[in-house]
């Protein structure tokens, strides 16, 4: 299927026909429920004719009725009443389970799909618009899936029969019901495409309502409004699109809404059209066959014709409505992931992994379809441009860098949080590419400037690093990162919930936590990306002696600004612009009076140091200073 076909209106409604086919057998099911619940349903208006012709009035008006025959035909249309009930109650019964798991499916299936997509998708998404897609989309389509298809199916096969069986009485009143119907249809069709339409602009604005309110309503959106003081202007916001969704749920309400009234009419009218044409029959020459049963049995037929007619131009307008949210459900589920597993990637244990990373002429665009363009000041497009390092196992690799450098893009190379657009990435001279994601996450470890609790307890918190870990494990990894004495002090302990996103606990408090996870987690290859650099200076010497025996025994990789926490790193990469400008130890690369020198410079000493690049040496207020007297010089907090 074409990506035209998949995005028509006809290929939608395949795919969303395609939901049910894991459910063929509980389909069959109910089909055949739906021809016997048919096939019952015109049993009695046949019956009411012989009440009337044969059992109320066997000659006539003036004849006796025969009550034997009564009771019998009252017994059968009763027991088929009852049957018809029943068969409908396991009929609903059935086709709610099916709708729910489709519902449930489409739901799995997109959030699946959305786990495997790559970080950059998300930094490109809203997270209320994500949610959206999820909750309120699917959410939108279950009358469809739990109701609409069985009812479509249910109301075809009443038709049809009410229809044989109408024919069979008259075929002369059937031409005359069935003679405007094609006209309703018609008009359902433009209806129908208005519904959709407007569908669809109202779930835009569902999702943008549900974007502001989790924007606004975080932890961190309600500070910063109360810090700005910018609550009004959020509460017009929110004011503004919640208004326009109301607006466009009422347009989608009333949309058609005139014309369903008008088809409801007509049908009302109908038997009175009957009854004045089953007049003009006795009394003229098409007489034949026309009783007072006849008449009867036949608008009671009409009634059950022109009710699922109804129930199908109305459904049929609701069925394109629900397109608009299939095509938001499938325009998710058809965004390629642009990070997979090859066909040939196989799994490695962290336990034989030495941890040599290696970068190859790596190069990296966000936007791969402009990569060899260049900007208007001649510089290439690319966030990395050709990063070549080797760090042996075991070795401490600090990058630093101004901001915006690329520093951080290549940690998250590592971890294939991106795949570069050019070049590899090695780890023990494998392709990264080449090993499974999943191993892949057990063998790299990262610790962000910013650390992500879950709104649960501390232990279920450590525990998303390695889910069979026992009590035990847990506390020999929290005293390892110097969180436990803390935990222990909280009035659950462990049981402790840290609140939304941790804000029950300080900077220094979640930073800990987070390395105590990784601790637990015990990787091979540890990234620390500004680990320290939001902390204060108590609390970065807390999270420096937790990270001590973290690194220990590890291939690590520090990315820092604050060059005080990498001096002692073995090698030292400066990033600037996307590229490796310079590397050495701390010693070699203040030699070198590059931009390394100024970043030290701009920071040690108050602004103290003065380097003579010319000279090739550093003077603190006009002192000569040795790299030894550099290397112990005091930073300035």
């Amino acid at each position: 299927m074409t990506t035209d076909d998949r995005t028509s209106k006809s290929g939608v409604a395949r795919r969303a026909a395609g939901s049910f086919r894991p459910y063929t057998f509980q389909v069959i099911g109910i089909i055949l429920l739906i021809l016997v619940t048919a096939g019952l349903g015109v049993v009695n208006p046949y019956l009411t004719r012989n009440v009337f012709d044969d059992a109320l009035f066997p000659q006539g008006i003036d004849g006796q009725p025969d009550i034997q025959l009564l009771w019998v035909l009252a017994g059968i249309m009763a027991a088929v009443t009852v049957v018809s009930g029943a068969l409908g109650i396991l009929q609903t019964w059935a086709t709610n389970i099916v709708g729910q798991r489709v519902m449930r499916d489409l739901r799995d299936r997109l959030y699946t799909h959305l786990q495997g997509l790559s970080l950059g998708f998300f930094t490109g998404a809203r997270t209320g618009e994500i949610q959206s897609r999820i909750a309120n989309d699917v959410g939108g389509i279950q009358n469809v899936v739990t109701n609409t298809m069985s009812s479509v199916l249910s109301n075809i096969v009443i038709f049809v029969s009410t229809l044989i069986a109408m024919t069979l009485i008259s075929w002369q009143l059937t031409v005359v019901c069935v003679a405007t119907i094609p006209f309703f249809f018609l008009l359902s069709l433009i209806v129908g495409k208005k519904r959709r339409k407007v569908t669809s602009e109202a779930q835009e604005s569902a999702a943008e309502v549900t974007a502001i309110t989790h924007e606004t309503l975080s932890i961190s959106g309600i500070m910063l409004a109360k810090l700005f003081g910018r609550q009004n202007q959020e509460i017009e916001r929110f004011h503004n699109e919640n208004e326009r969704m109301a607006t466009l749920a009422i347009r989608r309400q009333m949309t058609g809404q005139s014309f369903f009234t008008l088809m409801q009419i007509f049908f009302s009218l109908a038997p009175v059209v009957i009854y004045v044409l089953a007049g003009y029959m006795l009394t003229g020459s098409f007489s034949v066959g026309i009783t007072a049963g006849t008449i009867v049995a036949f608008t009671t037929l009409q009634f059950r014709l022109f009710w699922p007619i109804s129930t199908l131009i109305e459904t049929s307008v609701e069925l394109q409505s629900s397109l608009a949210l299939f095509e938001r459900i499938f325009g998710y589920l058809d965004i390629t992931p642009d990070i997979e597993d090859r066909p040939n990637a196989r799994r490695v244990s962290p336990g034989d992994v030495r941890g040599h990373v290696e970068f190859d002429s790596v190069r990296l665009s966000y936007n791969p379809d402009h990569g060899d363009q260049t900007a208007e000041n001649g510089a290439r497009r690319w966030a990395l441009n050709d990063i070549n390092f080797d760090i042996a196992p075991g070795q401490l690799a600090a990058f630093v860098g101004p901001s915006g450098a690329g520093k951080s893009t290549i940690s998250y190379l590592i971890p294939r949080l991106y795949d570069p657009t050019s070049g590899a990435i090695r780890i023990d001279g494998t392709d990264v590419r080449d090993i499974r994601q999943e191993s892949l996450a057990g063998i790299v470890g990262y610790v962000t400037q910013e650390s992500y609790l879950f709104h649960d307890t501390l232990k279920n918190n450590l525990l998303y690093a390695m889910p069979d870990a026992t009590m035990e494990e847990i506390e020999i990894a929290a005293k390892a990162a110097f969180i436990h004495d803390r935990i222990m002090e909280l009035p659950d302990g462990y049981d402790t919930v840290v609140g939304e996103r941790g804000y029950r606990l300080s900077g220094g408090e979640r930073q800990r936590l987070s390395i105590a996870r990784v601790i637990l987690h015990d990787p091979r290859i540890l990234i620390l990306d500004e680990a320290t650099s939001a902390l204060d200076t108590t609390s970065e010497r807390h999270v420096q002696a937790a990270l001590e025996p973290l690194m220990r025994d590890r291939t690590t990789i520090a990315i820092a600004h604050r060059l005080s926490t990498i001096m002692s790193a073995d090698v030292i990469y400066v990033v600037d612009e996307g590229r490796i400008v310079e590397y050495g130890t701390h010693a070699q690369l203040l030699e070198t009076c590059g931009l390394y020198a100024s970043l030290y410079q701009e920071q040690f000493d108050g602004g103290r140091v003065e380097s003579r690049c010319e000279d090739g040496i550093v003077m603190v207020d006009g002192n000569i200073l040795t790299h030894d007297d550099i290397l112990t010089a005091p930073a300035a907090d």
